[in-house]
């Protein structure tokens, strides 16, 4: 007999019971805004084994009832990399008839990229901007990316209804957050 859960979803709740009692003795009184919101803090620390995530990750603008609306309505979701891509259900969103890209790795990307001198990330925001649907950015790696959205949003080339941010390469990231929660757009950002 083993000394250790063997069944997935037991595993899972044995896991959030074990981030509830870290938060319980590290952040006492901490109190999450909402169900949906304590939810995806939780879930992030799940992945990560990260409690920063207690006081990083913010929610502004509404962002939970925007991402919400662009997955329930025919928007698309564009993720930076393939990896980012890979852990969205794509069963589950065909099923609502949400859309989903990565560009990360189109040609046209490459191209532009090339042609411009600009990352592949920001040629890829580009030609997401092209696409006429509503919007959710979901960016876990490109912190370039993430300057392209708050770059075009401000000269009104893109209008992005919600952007989730956790980019690599914290020494720009504080700029990033404030730069991002002055922009006008539904966002999620670390």
């Amino acid at each position: 007999m083993t000394d250790y859960i063997t069944i997935p979803n037991q595993i899972t709740d044995k896991s959030f019971e074990m981030i509830q009692a870290e938060i319980d003795k590290i952040a006492p009184n901490y109190h999450f805004e909402s169900p949906v919101e304590e939810a995806t803090i939780k879930r992030a620390i799940h992945t990560t084994a990260d409690f920063d995530y207690l006081h990083n990750l913010k929610f502004t603008h509404d962002a939970i009832s925007k991402i919400a609306h662009v997955i329930t309505n025919g928007g698309t979701i564009f993720t930076d990399t393939t990896m980012a891509l890979s852990g969205i259900n794509k069963r589950k969103l065909d099923a609502i008839g949400c859309h989903y890209h990565c560009y990360i790795s189109d040609p046209a990307v490459f191209d532009r990229a090339k042609q411009q001198g600009i990352t592949r990330s920001m040629a890829a925001i580009e030609l997401a901007a092209e696409v006429p649907t509503e919007k959710l950015f979901v960016v876990g790696n490109a912190p370039t990316a993430l300057y392209k959205i708050l770059e075009m949003t401000k000269a009104g080339t893109l209008k992005p209804d919600a952007v989730i941010g956790v980019p690599v390469g914290s020494w720009k990231l504080p700029k990033v957050s404030r730069r991002s929660t002055k922009v006008r757009s539904p966002q999620s950002l670390r």
